[in-house]
């Protein structure tokens, strides 16, 4: 299953791409996150590794950075036991500003994972907007 979101921030590329590079960040914009934890590597640098909690201790994401091509695009690949996920976030600027576009890519595991894929469609089109909704103000905030 795929998603796409597209925000236009207030703000340069540069600083739109750094700040969602860095994992260190996460916490103070990906609402239902508990813990960010460095496993390997600088963070945020291809090949570097971390955790994601999710409140509630409902699911444990390991990340791993593939690509990064700052300003332009991060590639990240998220996986636990029942769920990997394929983020690509690209940047573009335009007239002092940034649109992100942000590519999700789910692969549901397990003997019923495309139906789970199928029945959470919504739900991941409504999360996915609304963190980048939260990255939007996260980033918008710190220009003030």
């Amino acid at each position: 299953m795929k998603d796409v979101v597209t925000v236009e921030i207030d703000a340069p590329q540069e600083r739109v791409a750094e700040l969602f590079a860095d994992p260190r960040n996460a916490p103070a914009w990906m609402t239902d996150l508990k813990s960010y934890q460095p496993l390997l590597g600088e963070p945020g640098m291809p090949g570097s590794t971390y955790r994601l909690l999710q409140q509630g201790g409902k699911l444990a994401f390991v990340v791993t950075v593939v690509e990064r091509d700052l300003p332009n695009e991060v590639l990240l690949s998220l996986d636990s036991p029942k769920v990997a996920v394929s983020v690509r976030a690209k940047f573009i600027a335009f007239d002092g500003r940034t649109k992100l576009v942000s590519i999700e890519k789910f692969r549901f595991k397990g003997l019923f994972g495309p139906i789970v894929g199928l029945l959470a469609k919504r739900s991941i089109r409504k999360a996915h907007s609304g963190q980048m909704q939260s990255f939007k103000r996260y980033v918008e905030k710190g220009r003030q």
